[in-house]
């Protein structure tokens, strides 16, 4: 079974699922918070790069927390070319990501949240990452 032949595909990303990921990319990644975001990222040593979304009770209900994701992603979707390879990156929705356009977060995310993500993974010591 290949994927579907419709939308739109990020590039070199995959979805990450496993909580054990995501408790490792808080703990030993590192993160920028924004006023509509918190994001976490951390060398994974992988040819691709790993995204995950999450959005808690926090930010409203069912309706509010899946458009929420669905700005994120948009906005990762254009931005993902400007990425290094090889990363996990984790992006918290924070409330005020559902009261603007999708055309605001997508220039936030161009303008802060690409050099953000850059300006962390550089932080790293280079080599493999320890798992």
């Amino acid at each position: 079974m290949g994927k579907p032949t419709y939308g739109v595909f990020m590039l070199y990303t995959e979805i990450l699922n496993d909580n054990k990921d995501f408790l490792a990319i808080y703990r030993k990644g590192k993160f920028s918070a924004s006023k509509y975001s918190v994001i976490y990222v951390r060398p994974n040593g992988r040819p691709f790069n790993r995204l995950g979304i999450t959005a808690g009770k926090k930010i409203g209900n069912a309706v509010h927390r899946n458009r929420a994701k669905r700005l994120i992603r948009l906005a990762y979707r254009f931005c993902e070319a400007e990425l290094p390879v090889g990363i996990d990156v984790v992006i918290v929705a924070r409330a005020a990501v559902c009261e603007i356009k999708s055309q605001e977060y997508c220039a936030y995310m161009k303008k802060y949240g690409v050099s953000d993500i850059n300006r962390m993974f550089r932080s790293f010591p280079p080599g493999k990452p320890k798992k």
